[in-house]
């Protein structure tokens, strides 16, 4: 059977393992290592044992595939891998309802999931524009009297990125959206460069997350353009999404942490 892999934080049954008997919390990066080998994770997790439990700790590890973390629990329960004594590796069928559902990845796990399963060579992504929509003057005008000016001032770019698959004959674009209220001191080149940084980011994880990766049961993928409703972004020339730019507001102080690793 085919799996459909989207460009979100994974969710639903299938695709978390949870590890049993690991003898110290130091194990995060051990746990990576082993797991990994069966595909991309998006996460690992160690915590220490309830008092109920007796001591050592447990880790979640969640995979983007739930066919690879089959492979994984398969292949790794009961035995020792890292450590002396054997895990015990389960798959998790239950777990809470997950807050962040849908949420889309961040672009540099965009860019690690595709590379994974269609190569490097596989997309391309390029900039359409890039603009300054904060109601600031031109970016060459006197960028002194912004540093010295006693009063916060609002930095917002806007990015429009094109996102192509050759070998599948798919294109699409992305919006991102960013802002920040400068504080007089900060320095604003720095601060403005950070938010556009951002706003590209951003315009990169929203095509991406149009995208579905099939991957069929004898290990070849597809790829497919899946959007739920007419998209006009996708649609309109260049010219016009240059001409027309209509924006949604959205402040940083919105973001998740999935978005946060952005800027690290």
């Amino acid at each position: 059977m085919a799996e459909i892999v989207e460009f979100r934080v994974p969710d639903g049954n299938g695709r978390t393992l949870l590890v049993l008997g690991l003898e110290t919390d130091a194990s995060e990066h051990a746990l990576y290592l082993t797991f990994s080998a069966f595909g991309p994770l998006y996460s690992v997790r160690v915590h220490q044992n309830a008092p109920v439990a007796g001591p050592g700790y447990y880790a979640l590890v969640k995979f983007y595939s739930a066919r690879d973390a089959s492979k994984a629990q398969c292949a790794c329960n009961q035995r020792p891998l890292f450590q002396k004594s054997p895990l015990k590796v389960c798959l998790c069928t239950r777990q809470r309802p997950f807050s962040q559902k849908g949420l889309g990845l961040s672009s540099y796990r965009c860019r690690e999931l595709a590379n994974h399963f269609l190569g490097f060579n596989s997309w391309s992504s390029r900039i359409i524009t890039l603009q300054n929509i904060s109601g600031f003057e031109d970016e060459e005008n006197d960028v002194e009297e912004v540093r010295t000016s006693p009063r916060s001032r609002n930095a917002k770019y806007l990015c429009i990125q094109e996102l192509t698959f050759p070998r599948y004959g798919i294109r699409t674009r992305g919006i991102g959206l960013a802002e920040l209220n400068v504080d007089p001191s900060q320095e604003f080149l720095l601060a403005a460069n950070n938010i556009q940084k951002l706003a590209v980011h951003r315009a990169l994880s929203d095509a991406f997350q149009k995208i579905l990766i099939i991957v069929l049961e004898n290990g070849k993928v597809a790829v497919e353009y899946s959007c739920p409703q007419e998209d006009h972004v996708d649609l309109l020339t260049e010219e016009e999404l240059k001409g027309l730019i209509q924006v949604t507001e959205l402040s940083l102080s919105q973001l998740s942490p999935v978005e946060e690793e952005e800027l690290s």
